[in-house]
C-alpha cells in the first residue's frame, strides 16, 4: 500500500520490566529506569503517573510517555485518563473490570470507557489481558461485537496474544492461523499500541535468551509470530503512521521463573530484535 511518509516504530518500556533494577516511586529510581531506556536506544516509557517528577524527567531524558491504568468502574475513567494525558499523549493502555464480569456490563463499560476517551482525545486501548473482562477470547470477541453493534466501529484493542495463547494451550504451530485470524487482524491494524510479551502454550512469559546472548528456543519459536503480527500492521491502514511496541518481560506476580535471566537484558534484547523484524519488513514492503 501507499502511505505518504515511513511508519515508525516506537519501542515502549514498561516500567514493570525495570523493578528488579530500581524502585520508580523515587526520584533516583525513576531516574535509572529512564537513563536505561535512553541508554538502550528506546523511545518512552509506561508507568503510574503519579511520581511529581515524572514529566520534568522525561523531558530531561527526552523520552515520551504513554500510561496505563486499570478501572472497574465508568466514575474511574475520566480522572484516570486526564492525569496521564497531562505528562504526555501517547497510546493508554486499560485494563477494564474483572475475568467474572459479565459480558453486558463489560460491553457498557467499553463504550463508556471509549466515550470518555474521545472526549479527551486520548488513544486508550483495551487490553486483552487475564484476569480482566477480557481475559478469554470468547469475551472478547463478544465485547468487540457488543461495541461495534451499537457504534458501527470497533473499539481501539491492546491484543496481549499471550493471554489467549495460555487459556486456549496453543502450540507453536498454531499461533499464526488461531491468534491472528481474519476476524482479529483488521481490528489489530487500526491499533497504535502493542504489547508483546513471548509466550508458549503453557506459559505467558518465556524467556528471550539463554542469559548467553543466544535467543532462547521458545523465543525462536514464537517469533514468526511476532514478524507475522508487524507484517499485519505494516500492511494495515497504519493509523497515525506510528506503532508503540511494548517489548513485555515482567518482573513480578509470578511471571519471572528463577531459570530466567536478568529481566531487563532479555527486555533489551526482545526490543531490539523488534527493531530488526520492523526494518526487514520495512523494507520488504
Amino acid at each position: 500500500m501507499t502511505q505518504l511518509s515511513t511508519p515508525t516504530l516506537n519501542i515502549h518500556i514498561n516500567g514493570w520490566s525495570l523493578l528488579d533494577e530500581a524502585d520508580p516511586a523515587t526520584e533516583t529510581g525513576l531516574r535509572t529506569h529512564l537513563s536505561a531506556i535512553k541508554e538502550a536506544g528506546f523511545q518512552s516509557y509506561c508507568w503510574s503517573p503519579d511520581n511529581p517528577k515524572l514529566k520534568e524527567l522525561l523531558n530531561e531524558y527526552d523520552l515520551h510517555f504513554g500510561g496505563a491504568f486499570d478501572a472497574a468502574k465508568a466514575e474511574q475513567f475520566a480522572p484516570a485518563i486526564a492525569a496521564i494525558m497531562a505528562i504526555d499523549n501517547g497510546p493508554i493502555n486499560c485494563q477494564l473490570a474483572d475475568d467474572d464480569t459479565p459480558v453486558e456490563e463489560a460491553i457498557e463499560l467499553t463504550l463508556a470507557l471509549m466515550a470518555e476517551a474521545k472526549k479527551q482525545n486520548a488513544p486508550v486501548h483495551l487490553e486483552v489481558h487475564r484476569d480482566t473482562c477480557t481475559e478469554t477470547p470468547e469475551k472478547t470477541a463478544a465485547i468487540i461485537e457488543g461495541y461495534k453493534a451499537t457504534t458501527g466501529e470497533d473499539p481501539l484493542m491492546n491484543f496481549d496474544f499471550s493471554h489467549p495463547a495460555v487459556v486456549k494451550h496453543i502450540l507453536d504451530k498454531d499461533y499464526i492461523p488461531r491468534l491472528l485470524t481474519p476476524e482479529i487482524v483488521p481490528i489489530f491494524q487500526k491499533s497504535t499500541l502493542w504489547h508483546i510479551r513471548p509466550f508458549n502454550a503453557q506459559h505467558c512469559q518465556i524467556p528471550i535468551t539463554d542469559g548467553q546472548g543466544n535467543f532462547s528456543p521458545e523465543y525462536l519459536a514464537c517469533r514468526p509470530f511476532v514478524r507475522q503480527a508487524l507484517r499485519h500492521w505494516l500492511q494495515g491502514p497504519r493509523p497515525t503512521n506510528e506503532l508503540w511496541v511494548m517489548p513485555e518481560i515482567g518482573t513480578t506476580h509470578e511471571y519471572k521463573l528463577s531459570c530466567f535471566p536478568n529481566i531487563w537484558e532479555d527486555t533489551v534484547a526482545l526490543g531490539k530484535d523488534i527493531q530488526k523484524i520492523w526494518n526487514e519488513e520495512l523494507a520488504a514492503l
